[in-house]
């Protein structure tokens, strides 16, 4: 009786086991440096490429606060190079909240089970088997590629994506595109056609502090002048308001695409019926339409029979290129005078063209694995590392794809309970990530 020969290793057949290891190692972004950090995940990535020769650097931005980057020698290195990005933090979890262990990268129902698992640990893990596959095999990418997986995206990039830019531009130079989060995912339209949505443009933003000042006192007496009344009215004004709809150039494009694979003519100012059609992803395309401002946190006192002299609020705004001014207008006017607007962290709006060869490459790897694929330009509501590798001249765009299963609410992956990725979809991301990276 013959030997079986072991099964030949590819990037298809490594990316699900890769995402699982990734996933397990902790890297829980709190914010404040509380958590584990990213050196365990930067000294993982680091291990995966050595194995096959090349030499990967890490970056420590403070104690454990760890970001790899590495250079792929391409074919022609007389073009200019490719950036691949994405970063190894994670938002916290709350293990009692969830089905399987959000640091188990259980496999269950079909999916990989996780936090990270869409955001972005999948996108790491594809990226990981397509580079370690073609080092494997002796295949050099057209051009070089620069890939850099990166802390702290969580928490807006300073320990991350900003601190390379800023300390270390030498290592993406010659670098003029890239692509990184959210974008290349599908929304199935019908049997013939599925469309995949590639960011082009992302919201700005500001997270900031809200704080009334008020007159402190004993809590059995009235009070007309309380931080609390104060700050909780004008936090509610803000909740509760609608910011006017601005339609930019991405989003007219998209809604362009979608009218045209529904047959219906759209009103961007009455998209509530066309939005139920959508599924998860509504709710990334409808705060695309406006920009929002929503409250987060809440913080005033000390004990229960004493009126505090002040009270705190912290506010998510997202704003649209082009309108940021008018954001913080808007918002100003909706607080109202008694309350100090005070900025954490702010962020500018990004948007490109939705042309040229690197889209160009996107669309043929995708239509070479599915057929009835369809690759349209959309505007992000969050932000991501691509606000500081644009500070570079790189011209970024969202395409980690996956092919979802239609009943999947991919919008509801993103920082929520049970995230989960479809084995299925990482391998068809693998894939075509491949096929990408040959054809541009």
């Amino acid at each position: 009786m013959s030997e079986s020969k072991p099964a030949q290793v590819t990037a298809e057949s490594e990316v699900t086991e890769i995402c699982r290891d990734l996933i397990r190692i902790d890297t829980s972004n709190y914010g404040d440096h509380s958590g584990p950090g990213e050196r365990a995940a930067a000294e993982y990535v680091a291990e995966q490429l050595a194995e096959f020769g090349v030499e990967p650097q890490i970056f420590e931005s403070a104690k454990g606060r760890a970001s790899t980057v590495v250079r792929i020698e391409g074919e022609d290195r007389s073009r200019p190079g490719l950036l691949i990005h994405g970063h190894t933090d994670v938002v916290p979890a709350n293990a009692d909240d969830w089905t399987h262990h959000p640091f188990s990268g259980e496999i269950a129902d079909g999916c990989v089970w996780g936090r990270g698992a869409v955001d972005m640990k999948d996108m790491d893990a594809m990226t990981l088997a397509v580079v370690r596959d073609r080092l494997r095999t002796g295949r050099k990418p057209p051009r070089d590629l620069v890939l850099a997986f990166v802390a702290d995206e969580e928490a807006g990039g300073v320990y991350g994506a900003r601190y390379l830019v800023d300390k270390h531009p030498d290592l993406f130079e010659g670098v003029t595109e890239g692509i990184g989060e959210v974008g290349g995912f599908s929304f199935t339209v019908n049997e013939q056609l599925r469309l995949y949505l590639v960011e082009t443009a992302e919201k700005g933003m500001h997270w900031m502090r809200l704080t009334v000042e008020g007159t402190a006192g004993h809590g059995s007496m009235t009070n007309q002048d309380n931080a609390i009344t104060e700050l909780c009215e004008a936090v509610a004004r803000l909740g509760r308001h609608t910011f006017p709809v601005r339609i930019t150039k991405t989003v007219r494009a998209f809604l362009d695409e979608l009218s045209d694979a529904l047959g219906v003519e759209l009103d961007p100012e009455n998209m509530d019926e066309t939005l139920k059609t959508l599924g998860g992803i509504a709710k990334m395309i409808g705060t695309t339409l406006r920009n929002t401002a929503q409250p987060t946190m809440l913080g005033a006192g000390y004990k229960v029979n004493v009126i505090p002299g002040q009270a705190t609020a912290h506010v998510d705004g997202r704003f649209l290129p082009g309108f940021e001014e008018e954001f913080l207008s808007d918002l100003d006017r909706v607080l109202g005078p008694r309350v100090k607007r005070e900025s954490l962290h702010s962020d500018r709006a990004v948007e490109t063209d939705f042309d040229g060869a690197l889209v160009e490459a996107m669309q043929s790897a995708l239509r070479a694995e599915d057929p009835i694929a369809r690759a349209v330009p959309y505007c992000l509501s969050g932000g991501t590392d691509a606000k500081s590798f644009q500070d570079l001249g790189i011209r970024c765009f969202g395409f980690a794809p996956l092919r979802l299963p239609p009943e999947l609410d991919f919008a509801g992956m993103f920082h929520g309970v049970d995230e989960r990725v479809p084995v299925e979809g990482l391998q068809f991301g693998a894939r075509v990530l491949d096929r990408f990276i040959d054809a541009c």
